[in-house]
């Protein structure tokens, strides 16, 4: 039993010096709270007041671990990162495929946080605004707040974040137009917006030395931006309405390895630059362009593993060029090709190159298939509805092909094969 403060100088000088050491380590779970900065542990609490787990059976619970008192919140919460007692990485959800993540909505007071470096929101289905107060974290490298529930606009006050490294608000329902500030954000590499509902035209300052930009599946509007960064290696605009000519705008992207336009309103010829070594993904299908694929240059594209390139639905003219020959995927179905497919084709996709080769819906004439040979059991070759009866064998065709083996001769007398 302790003694009262008035007994003390009566006890023996082992037993107070027993009682100071006490005294200097208490069990009390508020001093040691301390190990993390008091303004911390209030944002970490409302951050828990305003989030919740979704009940799902077997499903391990993320805040299980939030225990307010715990010794050390730093060392025991999940996707909680310290240090010197400052919160710099917070990740919110487990992630697992057995989780149905988080529901609520993000709080204010996760701009407390004022030493975080990284905020990921892992998927889950969280609602309500981006806070506008985190444009004041200006240690953030990184923001994920990916396939959740978001809405409202992109907060125009992430424009001031000048070290922000990664921006990655995808699979949300966002509205609004895309901030101009962000796409000037002097460290930004990876900006990705992609499936929102994301208006208006496109900043037409993009002086962000980006890497990956990616707003597919959004309603934006208007044409290309003017100029893009000499960076990029991955681009996507597909799935939006855009319209205008394509252009020289990909001249400069000497390191472009994925380009996606695809399903928008672009026209005009298509660029003869965008058959280059670097880009293994080009996907332009479902526009309005024209002209003619270019022929082969002094040199040829060598297109690797998983390369794919789709030009279908579009207006493309013209005989094949061999210059396509050797994409592992290549979609040319539904435009208005004619005479033979080049043997360079043919080849590829008999010793298995190009896995997937689909003609289908052109002018084309003719297809040299060598006898006797045999296609792989990989390749996947649709010939349908052309100016010519597909060789046996080679009628296997998608669904959307139709049943129609060949046009109808008035359709194709319409075509000199010059």
């Amino acid at each position: 039993m302790a003694a009262k403060p008035h007994a003390h100088s009566s006890l023996p000088l082992p037993l107070l010096l027993l009682l100071l050491l006490l005294n200097l380590t208490p069990p009390s779970h508020q001093q040691q709270n301390q190990k993390i900065s008091s303004v911390d542990l209030q944002a970490l609490t409302a951050i828990k007041n305003s989030l919740t787990d979704v009940p799902s059976r077997g499903a391990t619970a993320f805040f299980s671990t939030w225990d307010f008192a715990a010794p050390d919140p730093c060392s025991t919460f999940s996707g909680v990162t310290c240090t010197s007692g400052r919160v710099t990485t917070l990740t919110l959800g487990t992630g697992l495929s057995d989780s149905p993540g988080l529901a609520g909505s993000l709080p204010p007071s996760l701009a407390d946080l004022t030493e975080l470096t990284q905020l990921i929101l892992l998927p889950g289905i969280v609602t309500g605004p981006i806070p506008f107060q985190l444009g004041r974290l200006a240690n953030l490298r990184v923001i994920s707040l990916t396939n959740n529930r978001l809405t409202g606009p992109i907060p125009q006050t992430l424009s001031l974040l000048s070290n922000l490294h990664t921006l990655d608000l995808s699979y949300n329902r966002l509205t609004g137009s895309i901030p101009p500030g962000l796409t000037r954000l002097p460290a930004l590499k990876v900006l990705i917006l992609a499936s929102n509902s994301l208006s208006g035209e496109l900043p037409h300052n993009v002086s962000s030395q980006l890497l990956h930009l990616d707003l597919k599946r959004n309603k934006l509007t208007g044409p290309l931006p003017p100029s893009l960064p000499t960076t990029l290696r991955y681009l996507s605009f597909s799935e939006n309405e855009m319209s205008g000519l394509i252009g020289s705008l990909f001249d400069s992207l000497a390191d472009l390895v994925h380009l996606d336009l695809g399903t928008n309103r672009l026209s005009g010829p298509l660029p003869q630059t965008l058959f280059r070594t670097t880009l293994q993904s080009l996907l332009l299908q479902r526009n309005n362009l024209s002209g003619w694929v270019p022929p082969v240059g002094s040199q040829p594209p060598s297109y690797g593993e998983g390369s794919i390139v789709d030009l279908s639905h579009n207006s493309i003219t013209g005989e094949l060029s061999p210059i396509l020959a050797g994409v592992e995927s290549l979609f040319l179905n539904n435009n208005r090709l004619l005479g033979n497919v080049p043997r360079e084709y043919v080849k590829s996709v008999y010793v298995g190159t190009t896995r997937t080769l689909y003609l289908q819906h052109n002018y084309i004439s003719g297809f040299p298939v060598e006898p006797g040979s045999m296609l792989p059991d990989t390749v996947s070759l649709c010939l349908s509805y052309n100016c010519m009866v597909p060789p046996v064998g080679m009628e296997a065709c998608p669904a959307s092909a139709g049943t129609k083996l060949s046009r109808p001769a008035s359709q194709c007398s319409v075509f000199t094969y010059g």
